[in-house]
């Protein structure tokens, strides 16, 4: 494409140099990945500045360069005012706007992101439509799996992978969509047709200044919905009433709103709703009808992502008897709540619970149906908010009869200075503090008895524990595999 057509979508800008004649292969931010007639944008990061890079991304063959500034470089140079806001426009220019090809479904929240997500994989998959999914686990278009470095990648990678998924003749997307994303403008160009809100509690305070800044980022997806309305391609935004940041978002949006709740009156609501260790039933009442679910996913958490679920299929015209079929073919979510199951005669439980609120939904579902001793493995990760770490030592001591307290991912931290913040003024005395993670686990497992429960929190799906700035392989589900297989030898 001509550098002219692809730089047509900005009203100013200031070239240093003729472009009439400069073909673009494709657009880059990664002076390493420059190669012949790619156009290097400079985007300026938290630790580093694109700017500093032009040198290699011309010795790679750029044939041209968008920055904030003039550069001393024989590359011919654009120079906008802000290149990551113009970054997303040439992007979405560029890959000819694939977010107008088929619906996009984005999930924010504290908690139940991934779940949601998962289940509208299933609930589309249902009647045979091909997704695309964009989360914290994975990205997938199809049944192909690739892997993702953040909850919600940049606006360059989201506007290549939704060309791909377009291509690929996907039918429906469905992405994880972090507050720090939309405070960075990393899904500008995405058009949303549905924005979910699964809830709001304590979590990223060493990113935002306090819990209303937290608020308004998240609002930024229902706001981006547009201020005009399309009869052909009505937008929803999905909002748990239950929640007190209901009303606030629901005052962000120009565009359709559908509740759901077990508490308040919502559009979308759980009745009769029995939760059991085995799974949870309830009736599903929604505005095209009612249906009696019967899903193996356990606890009250579970039931409000399932609602959160609904109501995005229903505003996308599924029928009621498709989302009660994928409900009930679910067996669960990696790293969600997950069995590690080892021929032994208590129950271990790997979940990503790492905000005090998940925390306690877990253990609280936990107490529900523990037969014997509860034991919670739990720690909290380093160079993030560390105003939670006594909120969630305070649960574990809460709920569990017996917590051992180790390190997560204390990336460039002390671990034993995280253990310290987590534990500095408890009074209880029903806890162990183990900075190896492994051995942590060990230990609840080598005291564990007949029906006691364990509960590994944190880390969930990850296979790695970062330590310093090195990833280790490291998965708890394993790491419990064989400690349980060691005990029952």
């Amino acid at each position: 494409m001509k550098l002219k057509e692809i730089l047509s979508v900005l009203p100013f800008y200031h070239a240093v140099d003729s472009i009439e004649t400069i073909d673009i292969n494709t657009i880059k931010m990664d002076s390493r990945e420059v190669e012949a007639g790619d156009l290097f944008v400079c985007i300026k990061g938290y630790t580093v500045d694109g700017h500093d890079f032009v040198k290699q991304a011309a010795s790679n063959g750029a044939a041209a360069i968008l920055a904030e500034k003039e550069l001393e470089t024989a590359v011919p140079t654009v120079t906008v005012a802000n290149t990551s806001r113009a970054l997303a426009m040439l992007a979405a220019k560029f890959y000819d706007y694939p977010t107008t090809k088929f619906p996009l479904v984005g999930i924010t929240g504290t908690n139940g992101k991934t779940t949601v997500t998962y289940l509208l994989e299933s609930i589309f998959n249902q009647i045979n439509r091909k997704t695309g999914v964009i989360g914290t686990i994975q990205m997938k278009i199809g049944e192909v799996v690739y892997p993702v470095k953040n909850t919600t990648p940049d606006a360059l990678f989201l506007q290549k992978k939704f060309n791909q998924m377009a291509e690929q003749n996907v039918e429906a997307a469905i992405m994880e969509v972090s507050s720090h994303a939309l405070d960075q403008g990393r899904v500008y160009g995405c058009d949303f047709d549905v924005a979910v809100f699964t809830n709001l509690s304590q979590d990223h305070l060493d990113y935002h200044k306090d819990m209303d800044d937290y608020l308004r980022a998240k609002s930024l997806l229902f706001a981006q919905l547009g201020n005009t309305y399309n009869e052909g391609r009505k937008k929803f935004a999905v909002i748990n009433e239950d929640d007190q940041a209901s009303e606030l978002l629901k005052r962000s949006t120009a565009q359709h709103v559908m509740t759901y709740g077990c508490k308040n009156r919502a559009q979308v609501m759980a009745a009769n709703i029995q939760l059991e260790a085995t799974g949870t039933k309830f009736t599903l009442k929604t505005p095209t009808g009612e249906a009696e679910i019967n899903s193996k996913l356990i606890g009250m958490f579970n039931v409000y992502n399932m609602l959160a679920a609904s109501a995005a299929a229903i505003a996308v015209h599924i029928p009621l008897v498709s989302i009660k079929s994928a409900f009930e073919n679910i067996t669960g979510v990696s790293g969600r709540f997950e069995p590690v199951i080892a021929g032994q005669s208590f129950a271990t439980l790997v979940d990503y619970a790492h905000t005090p609120d998940s925390l306690e939904n877990v253990l609280q579902t936990i107490k529900g149906f523990a037969k014997g001793k509860i034991y919670v493995v739990v720690g909290c990760g380093g160079d993030r908010d560390k105003t939670k770490r006594p909120l969630m030592a305070a649960i574990a001591l809460k709920y569990a009869d017996r917590a051992i307290f180790t390190s997560d991912n204390p990336r460039t931290e002390d671990p034993e200075a995280i253990l310290h913040d987590m534990t500095e003024g408890v009074e209880a005395d029903h806890y162990d503090v183990i900075v190896n993670r492994k051995d942590a686990i060990t230990y609840a497992i080598k005291h564990a008895k007949d029906n006691d429960i364990i509960l590994i929190a944190g880390k969930g799906h990850e296979t790695y524990q970062q330590i310093g700035e090195v990833k280790y392989d490291f998965d708890d589900r394993q790491v419990a595999k064989e400690a349980i297989q060691a005990k029952e030898n």
